[in-house]
């Protein structure tokens, strides 16, 4: 042991007596110092600005973390791993063939020193030379610490483990390419070309089974990734292991082939051994299974919430099988293609719930198909003139992909209808006989999100979906049609990420005129009727609410007489006329009510959890306004049964009520009180209502306003879904909420901000390039 040390020690000082080690250093810390300091001298100077003219020790200077701002998203680790392959083959050229070059190695050979103290003797003293680069990191990290307040030291270590780790299996690259040749370019020239092809080697024949898994596991970059992100697997820390060792391996067979006499079929049976070696360990480290994980970040970001993790342990051993449908004429289908497989689908969107629970079992069914009627009408206009089955072979070729891996629609519709899905692109699980679907969306992340998947699964556990009733018949809101003033997109749209739908509940329309309420349903919801309700209508809601009904009802101006007379029973009223906000760039029309603490109480809606935030650091005047276009006031009296409590109050002496019409294309008429126009400091907009029926709290909101839940109106569908979580006691959506970061803001000013960017871009490398200098000049000297 003490003789591998002393052939490191001697490797790693023979770096320091060539000019490329000292360029090399100088070269990487004005790349690392040009990533970091530019970042923060611009965030300095916007936090100075900000805060001479708004000093609130609660301001936040990003919307999310600064160390992820400053040290990942494009910073020193992405840059520093990217410029890799130019570093690494000009260190790891000469480590061996410069021996061969000088004659040395039959010196080596002669020595009592052992073939692998001489390889492994070299590789340790290159992976010394690498803790430099991880040194001068390390300065940056340390100065992140003082710059940024409360920095997310655990993502650091985690980024800086990932670089190391790469770093070393680009050297033992480079060490097996150095082994090669008797020429250093050589060496280096090959040295790149490999690190290269691993690095790229991962978006390669994707499309192809056999071939997919075996170019996903060579692919060095995708190791990194979530190491970058804070989270530590030990699949990928023994896949940079295992990989470093097979090319040290390489090195070792190669100059022992090189010194005996062996068949070729002997000599290439070493290497190919420990290729499978590496492979088999590779395979069985990787599997779910036997993973082990490690979030370091603050914030667990990389780790799926307890709610979640809860779900998934409830559902024991029992396998969750799932089934992706990717259908070739539809708009996301390069999202289900087997070449993204590995990455997307089950990289970055499966593998954190495999991390908690293994046993999932995946399925995929290719076809194609079409609802021409209902979704696609497009797909023959675009291709006039053909069928089905040549516009399928179109997107095939256009996509270079074979038609007969896709079923037609005749064996498809065999197997599943997928026609109530509109034929998107979408996923099946399967538990314990139960089904359900879990939808993508055409947004920036397609996949479901944890909000989506936690609705899904609780069904699978449990079976009981919250029933939400809309009534009809009296031309209230419809929750299927598309239109502005309609709530399909809050309701029932299926490619709408948060609609009803998709976080959990059952929705659907009901007829009073023709039915009964069913029991056990959720909530009523009896949204802008327009005509007079019927006296059977009537006694039926009548009825609901005396039985302890939840029950959402929404009204607007002008038409307050069809509501006011079942809302008297519960002690509430619409305010006759309309409530008017006059503004400088809206018509008067446009009212912008506050949401009250109540609200903030509502859901852990991520709107309502900032306006806790807000509460509790007693900031005033930072409440959030949503807009209500056509909003009447809300009266109440407290001699009611009920609790009442305003959930959304218009600002305080900004808002009057204007009796009678108004008119919003012309100037905006004055205040009147002779003509009913009122004046008060707030009127509520929205309130809830509570009692205790049978044992149960009963729930009501009545709102004043029915357009900011409308299809138009999707920025305040926050608010409408808080309301549906309250009223079925916040057992769906299941929300999950985490921490915000606090590494929000910096700890210096522009000027040492600008101290730090001369330090570390001129003054350092300087005193660096002096050392190097003084140093190889002694030691030409000698």
């Amino acid at each position: 042991m003490k003789l591998l040390f002393r052939i490191a020690k001697n490797e790693f000082r023979y770096l320091f007596y060539s000019p490329i080690a000292w360029f090399l250093i100088i070269v990487f810390l004005v790349q690392c110092a040009l990533v970091y300091t530019s970042p923060v001298y611009d965030l300095a100077l916007y936090q100075d600005m900000v805060l001479k003219n708004n000093p609130r020790p609660t301001i936040s200077m990003a919307a999310g973390s600064l160390t992820l701002k400053v040290f990942l998203a494009g910073g020193i680790f992405l840059r520093a791993i990217g410029n890799l392959y130019l570093f690494i083959p000009l260190l790891t050229m000469g480590l061996i063939s410069r021996e061969i070059n000088n004659g040395t190695i039959k010196l080596l050979y002669s020595s009592p020193v052992q073939l692998r103290q001489i390889v492994l003797g070299k590789y340790l003293g290159i992976m010394l030379y690498s803790l430099l680069l991880i040194a001068i990191i390390g300065i940056f990290m340390i100065t992140g610490f003082f710059n940024i307040k409360n920095a997310d030291y655990g993502v650091l270590f985690s980024a800086a483990l990932g670089f190391y780790l790469i770093v070393c299996a680009y050297s033992a690259i480079g060490l097996f390419m150095s082994s090669l040749s008797t020429y250093q370019i050589v060496s280096a020239l090959a040295s790149f070309t490999v690190i290269f092809i691993l690095s790229r080697i991962g978006g390669l024949w994707q499309k192809y089974d056999f071939v997919r898994d075996l170019t996903y596991f060579l692919s060095l970059q995708n190791r990194t990734g979530k190491m970058l992100q804070g989270l530590i697997t030990t699949k990928d820390v023994i896949y940079f292991i295992v990989v470093s060792w097979m090319f040290v391996g390489f090195t070792l067979i190669k100059l022992r082939n090189a010194r005996e006499v062996k068949p070729w079929y002997i000599k290439a049976g070493r290497f190919a051994g420990v290729f499978a070696v590496t492979l088999m360990t590779g395979y069985i480290t990787s599997r779910p299974a036997i993973t082990g994980y490690w979030d370091t970040s603050a914030t667990k970001m990389n780790t799926i919430h307890p709610r979640t993790q809860q779900l998934l342990k409830e559902m024991g051993d029992t396998t969750l099988e799932v089934t992706l449908y990717t259908n070739l004429v539809d708009r996301l289908v390069a999202h289900g293609l087997p070449e993204v497989r590995n990455v997307s689908y089950l990289g970055n969107f499966w593998e954190a719930y495999l991390r908690f629970k293994p046993n999932i079992s995946f399925k995929y069914e290719y076809y194609y198909d079409t609802d021409a009627k209902g979704t696609d009408s497009a797909l023959y206009k675009m291709l006039p003139g053909k069928n089905l089955k040549q516009i399928a072979a179109e997107y095939a070729d256009a996509m270079d992909l074979d038609l007969s891996m896709f079923k037609t629609p005749e064996e498809m519709r065999k197997l599943i209808d997928l026609k109530p899905e509109g034929y998107r692109l979408i996923m099946q699980l399967k538990y314990k006989g139960r089904t359900e679907y879990l939808r993508t969306f055409e947004d920036d992340f397609v996949w479901a999100d944890e909000q989506n998947m936690n609705a899904a699964l609780k069904h699978l556990l449990y079976g009981d979906i919250p029933k939400l009733l809309f009534v009809s018949g009296e031309l209230e809101r419809n929750i299927y049609k598309m239109g502005e003033r309609e709530y399909a997109y809050h309701t029932t749209s299926k490619p709408a990420r948060r609609a009803l739908i998709n976080v959990g509940f059952d929705v659907d329309t009901i007829n009073l005129t023709t039915q009964n309420i069913p029991a056990g349903i959720t909530a009523l919801v009896l949204a802008d009727p327009k005509m007079d309700l019927s006296p059977a209508v009537y006694e039926k809601l009548k009825k609901y609410i005396d039985a302890g009904g939840n029950m959402l009802i929404t009204g607007e101006p002008g038409k307050q007489y069809v509501l006011n007379p079942l809302l008297q029973q519960i002690g509430v009223q619409l305010m006759n006329g309309q409530l008017v906000q006059p503004t400088y760039n809206e018509t008067p029309d446009k009212v912008k009510p506050y949401l009250t603490a109540t609200s903030a109480g509502l859901a852990e809606e991520p709107a309502m959890l900032v306006l806790r935030e807000r509460l509790q650091a007693h900031l005033t005047g930072d409440s959030i306004k949503i807009l209500m276009p056509g909003v009447a006031g809300i009266s109440y009296t407290r001699d009611s049964a009920f609790t009442v409590a305003p959930l959304a109050m218009t600002s305080p002496d900004r808002v009057w009520l204007k009796a009678g019409n108004l008119v919003t294309d012309s100037t905006l008429p004055p205040f009147n009180p002779l003509a009913g126009d009122i004046k008060q400091a707030s009127f509520p907009t929205v309130v809830q209502l509570t009692r205790s029926v049978r044992g149960k709290e009963q729930r009501i909101i009545v709102c004043g306003d029915a357009d900011f839940l409308s299809n138009r109106r999707l920025a305040e569908s926050f608010f409408g879904n808080a309301l549906h979580s309250w009223l079925n006691y916040n057992q769906f959506p299941v929300y999950t909420p985490r921490p915000q970061p606090e590494d929000t803001r910096l700890q210096v000013n522009a000027e040492v901000a600008g101290l730090q960017k001369i330090i570390y871009i001129w003054v350092l490398p300087g005193v660096i390039l002096l050392i190097g200098i003084i140093l190889l000049i002694r030691r030409k000297r000698k």
